[in-house]
């Protein structure tokens, strides 16, 4: 009688839970994700964090074993969302406006504290992009590596991504090639390329995502500035890294992700495959042999996208 009960608590609290709890097999918790959307910016279908956000969340709903909570419209005016939160992933504007950076340091002492706790934080697009003053050695801490001006580059291009390092977040990822603003030449841990995997005492670095941008790509034009810059073209034929992981000494995680500028790449299944993946994993939970299954119905793609002017 009292399991019959507690079973209907269960069902009622679920069905009115503004948020995510996934029906679980016995009394553990789910592992909590916390992902941030920044601010409008760029034309429409760019920069789509609010929508792509909602997507995200949408496609991992079902998923058992983690519960998610997103925040729209950049840093929560109520900073509660973060309690007990095993992963964080920002999906925002970058640079100087990051949202991470704002407050005088007390948003990177708050996050930095979050790190040394074991809470993993994620980084995509821009959002891996900081002034190195500001922020760098905190998102070398954090992510192993950051997009940093005139040093990294942000062609848009259409790498192909043909092999896998056997990890977690390519679990169930075929290959693929798609058209983005993907960022490389990044900075990473100790100084290093990025395009093979590294332990050190404080990081173990793995690229996730790596292809050889042509000769024509390192040339130019790159988004901003428009290049080209000789120490990019000095590399040529050198495999780049777009997207990596990091398991740090503290016991959390930590990946980085270059690209997202378009909207419209979360139709694509293994685009969005890998980035489900990272963040089940960033949160420590379980991700599938044949990684987080999602499926997007018509009209999933518009829903949400912010009213923005033609440029």
């Amino acid at each position: 009688m009292r399991t019959a009960l507690r079973l209907c608590v269960i069902v009622a609290f679920s069905t009115l839970a503004i948020h995510h709890y996934p029906a679980m097999a016995d009394d553990s918790q789910p592992k909590k994700l916390v992902i941030i959307a920044g601010k409008p910016s760029h034309p429409p279908r760019m920069h789509e964090f609010n929508a792509g956000v909602q997507l995200l969340n949408k496609c991992l709903k079902d998923f058992r074993g983690l519960q998610t909570e997103i925040v729209l419209n950049g840093w929560p005016a109520d900073e509660g969302v973060f309690q007990d939160a095993d992963a964080v992933v920002f999906y925002m504007d970058g640079g100087a406006k990051h949202e991470a950076v704002q407050e005088d340091g007390r948003r990177l002492k708050l996050i930095s504290q979050w790190a040394s706790e074991g809470v993993g934080i994620g980084c995509m697009h821009y959002g891996v992009e900081v002034v190195p003053d500001q922020a760098g050695k905190e998102f070398l801490a954090w992510i192993g590596g950051h997009y940093e001006h005139m040093f990294s580059c942000n062609p848009i291009w259409e790498p192909t991504f043909s092999q896998f390092p056997d990890h977690p977040v390519t679990r169930g990822v075929k290959p693929f090639s798609i058209s983005d603003e993907w960022y490389f030449n990044m900075r990473f841990i100790n100084d290093i390329a990025g395009n093979d995997s590294v332990q050190t005492s404080e990081q173990k670095f793995v690229p996730i995502l790596v292809a050889v941008p042509s000769a024509a790509v390192r040339s130019g034009p790159y988004v901003y500035p428009k290049g080209p810059y000789p120490h990019i073209e000095a590399n040529a034929n050198r495999a780049e890294t777009m997207m990596w992981t990091v398991e740090r000494a503290d016991g959390g995680r930590g990946f980085g992700f270059t690209g997202g500028h378009f909207h419209d790449n979360w139709s694509n299944d293994n685009f969005r495959k890998i980035i489900l993946n990272a963040m089940v994993w960033l949160a420590k939970g379980e991700v599938p042999e044949n990684g987080v299954a999602s499926h997007l119905d018509e009209g999933d793609i518009d829903a949400n996208l912010d009213p923005k002017p033609r440029r």
